[in-house]
């Protein structure tokens, strides 16, 4: 309330302690973080001194120098990254959001923890029964922006998956007969696990 009273012309999006507040100008942003920091003093509070800063969000138009030209917000870190034309037909700079490190990292450890070579006693469907929802829910989160960021984390799911049938039956021990096993895998149960419909490869 206080930020729509005294800055009107300022678009600002805020969830639990975490805002990103949008400036039209650099020395704007310099007036709103200084009275940001006043108005939480004046009540106990204070802007987190390595988190708070100021971000030169580059893109085609904006192509000057600064400091800082990217930021993480909800998970998404936002950067300039090259995009397609509308007809798909050349690139250019937009400054945009996709699946952040930290998330990348954090979901890759948590699928290291699944210990998927180890669940030998399951089958596939009760894996994918397991393993969907799970991955459903970031693909819809995290794949709203920039999907393609998240390739690397659902590869990886599929490594792991190869691993478990190598362990789980001898005759796949081979890395060629695997790769048969996985690519006629894809043709029966193309729609098996959630992620195949963007990530099938291993």
């Amino acid at each position: 309330m206080w930020l729509e009273r005294e800055f009107p012309a300022v678009e600002f999006e805020r969830f639990a302690d975490d805002a990103v507040v949008h400036c039209r100008t650099e020395r704007q942003a310099q007036l709103v973080l200084v009275a940001l920091s006043e108005r939480l003093a004046s009540v106990g509070l204070r802007l987190h001194p390595d988190k708070t800063r100021i971000v030169y969000c580059k893109d085609r138009k904006r192509r000057l120098s600064y400091e800082r030209t990217s930021f993480t917000f909800l998970g998404y870190t936002f950067r300039a990254r090259k995009a397609p034309t509308r007809d798909g037909k050349s690139m250019f700079t937009a400054f945009l959001p996709a699946m952040g490190t930290d998330a990348l990292k954090d979901k890759g450890h948590e699928v290291r923890g699944w210990k998927l070579h180890l669940r030998t006693t399951c089958d596939l469907a009760e894996l994918a029964e397991w393993m969907n929802p799970i991955i459903r829910g970031w693909m819809n989160y995290f794949g709203r922006f920039y999907r393609t960021a998240m390739f690397g984390l659902l590869r990886r799911i599929n490594t792991y998956l190869v691993r478990w049938a190598r362990r789980k039956f001898k005759r796949l021990r081979a890395f060629k007969r695997a790769k048969r096993w996985w690519s006629g895998l894809l043709q029966r149960v193309p729609r098996l696990f959630a992620h195949w419909a963007w990530m099938p490869e291993f």
